[in-house]
């Protein structure tokens, strides 16, 4: 691992997903990260967006829980079978980080009607999806040969990380957002990796109750640094 600065603390700004509480990030910024490098960080509840590192700094709170799925163990549920039955014609494919003005118009979509924002320039696309400092993938999702969804992921030692996950939001009856979880589990189940990160779970956001869906799964304690297996 190549360190670009030495690890620091932001300021305190309003938390996207508490209202009246503030988010606080320490980070870094590196690259040449090996597999084992990564899966240390990611079992260290550190998440990433290109060469930026971070994990919660935040004063008074512990909320955000970094969450993983047992692959092994995992068995998709009623609700989650119905899902791919659905999607069936859905191809999908993985394989390496490959930009396409495609992908750029999905993600500038989805950022506007999900969340109703302007997604960031192309250069804040490349850098935060196309500037891979670790071993990193992309899964594709197509319906009759149009790209319809995209995935980013990270790959460690143990392990594949989700990373950031867009769709054409002329698609949101799909439910593309279980599908591709579903579908990037079964990968990491394939490449015989025993854990898949779904990145941070905060309990009092409901943007976030998906990931309580997917089971059996880990949360990382702060104050032990353990994992501890969720018992629903």
């Amino acid at each position: 691992m190549e360190l670009l600065q030495p690890p620091k603390i932001d300021e305190l700004s309003p938390c996207p997903y508490l209202p009246g509480r503030d988010k606080q990030f320490r980070y870094f910024f590196a690259k040449e990260l090996a597999a084992d490098e990564l899966a240390y960080l990611l079992a260290h509840g550190w998440r990433k967006f290109g060469p930026y590192y971070f994990r919660p700094n935040c004063p008074a709170c512990q909320q955000c829980v970094p969450l993983r799925v047992l692959v092994d163990e995992f068995k998709p549920s009623k609700s989650q079978r119905k899902n791919l039955r659905q999607n069936e014609a859905i191809e999908v494919k993985f394989g390496p980080l490959a930009f396409s003005e495609r992908a750029y118009q999905i993600y500038q979509n989805h950022s506007e009607t999900r969340f109703t924002r302007q997604g960031s320039d192309l250069d804040g696309f490349l850098f935060n999806f196309y500037s891979p400092s670790c071993p990193s993938l992309q899964s594709e999702f197509y319906l009759d040969g149009q790209l319809i969804a995209i995935g980013y992921l990270d790959q460690g030692i143990d392990c594949l990380s989700s990373v950031y996950f867009v769709y054409d939001t002329a698609y949101t009856q799909m439910g593309l957002g279980t599908f591709s979880i579903l579908q990037e589990i079964a990968y990491t189940r394939q490449l015989g990796l025993p854990y898949y990160y779904l990145g941070y779970y905060v309990q009092e956001c409901r943007s976030m109750a998906y990931k309580n869906n997917f089971r059996p799964r880990q949360h990382y304690d702060w104050e032990s640094q353990i994992w501890r297996l969720v018992e629903d």
